[in-house]
């Protein structure tokens, strides 16, 4: 559903991020995640402060998919043996700051991207990386949040490339209005919405998929 949205409109929004959670299990307050067929080549991009060891478990052996994870080394899952499905590991230290965090988020998504061209870009948007997050353990600022997101949704379409965000995890009350206040920018960045046509891509129109936390999803379009 949320990837045939994002393949025929351009963009799509789901709020929950599944990455913990495999085709046959759940993890980490996901519930299953049912594989997706049709799509010849995928990119993930995975910005959740913990690393997402069930698509990595899934994917482990698929060509098809290519994973960029950056995350927090000291924390949940330190799934050792799904790590070994991530094309491009960036592990990053406690209390990580919005200087060094979005240089390597600007270096690495766009490394990716360089390295494999994917017919659709999975982002994993998590904010647990806020600053206060009793989860994640970084210090980006909820500016620096907003200016992840966009660098990542640039990159998608300076190449043209269908983009899925997910918003995973945030565990402050907060986090909520960063994500609205993320969503607005990109849009008025021209980057989502039918009328943004910039930097060589198809006409986007906005398509939300929300549900309840991280857990589920109940779909809406608007």
């Amino acid at each position: 559903m949320l990837e045939k949205l994002a393949l025929d409109r351009g963009w799509a929004i789901n709020v929950g991020g599944f990455h913990h959670c495999s085709s046959d299990r759940g993890g980490g307050f996901c519930f299953l995640f049912e594989r997706v067929e049709g799509v010849s080549r995928a990119t993930i991009i995975d910005l959740d402060a913990h690393q997402g060891n069930g698509h990595e478990r899934d994917f482990l052996n698929d060509q098809r998919v290519f994973i960029m994870d950056m995350f927090n080394r000291h924390i949940y899952p330190g799934d050792v043996h799904a790590k070994k499905a991530i094309k491009r590991r960036v592990e990053l230290d406690w209390a990580t700051e919005d200087s060094e965090y979005l240089q390597k988020v600007e270096l690495h998504s766009e490394g990716a991207l360089n390295e494999v061209r994917p017919d659709i870009i999975v982002y994993n948007a998590g904010t647990d990386v806020l600053d206060g997050d009793p989860l994640g353990g970084l210090s980006i600022s909820p500016q620096g949040i907003i200016k992840r997101d966009e660098l990542v949704f640039r990159a998608a379409r300076r190449r043209g490339i269908p983009i899925l965000m997910v918003t995973s995890g945030g565990y402050q009350k907060k986090t909520a209005r960063i994500i609205a206040d993320s969503i607005l920018n990109l849009h008025q960045q021209g980057l989502i919405g039918p009328e943004g046509e910039g930097e060589g891509s198809a006409p986007m129109v906005t398509h939300m998929v929300g549900g309840a936390g991280s857990a589920g999803s109940a779909h809406t379009a608007v």
